[in-house]
């Protein structure tokens, strides 16, 4: 679990990394291309450069610290902010909406993200595995090694 300043201090690098609007590498894109299925890729392309660039971070960095990490688990780490999507909300917006909390429909939507990113994969018809691991509802799946280590990932 993330102390107050841990979590104060990856939400600061998160707002300044997302300034740039700048797209992936291409050579991110490939990556991309030969870890998502053609559903779950069709979702990615609907992101925002800069949550397209930090699934990408979040992800290398998962594989990093997982070197036998399969193809499906390296999904999981690209799609862990997916259900952001719905809320359409900018950079400035999320702030408030991270301070706010779920007021008004995009905040509760922002807020209720990791549940709509799940719904959204298995829509798109990603497998058993990567929804398992995007699904962080239970205490079973919270103290999954691997869900950790994509925790982990996401709060460097």
């Amino acid at each position: 679990m993330m102390g107050f300043f841990d979590n104060l201090r990856h939400l600061v690098r998160r707002f300044f990394t997302s300034l740039p609007k700048r797209p992936p590498s291409e050579s991110d894109i490939a990556w991309v291309n030969v870890n998502l299925l053609s559903g779950e890729l069709a979702l990615w392309w609907r992101m925002k450069s800069y949550d397209q660039r930090h699934s990408i971070e979040v992800a290398r960095r998962f594989a990093d610290l997982c070197p036998t990490c399969t193809r499906e688990q390296v999904a999981a780490a690209l799609l862990h902010d997916i259900g952001k999507i719905d809320a359409d909300l900018g950079v400035f917006a999320r702030v408030l909406a991270t301070v706010m909390g779920p007021r008004g429909k995009k905040f509760r939507l922002y807020d209720e993200h990791e549940v709509i990113g799940l719904r959204l994969c298995r829509d798109a018809g990603s497998s058993v595995e990567t929804l398992r691991l995007l699904d962080w509802s239970t205490t079973e799946s919270r103290n999954d090694p691997i869900v950790k280590l994509l925790c982990q990932s996401d709060q460097i």
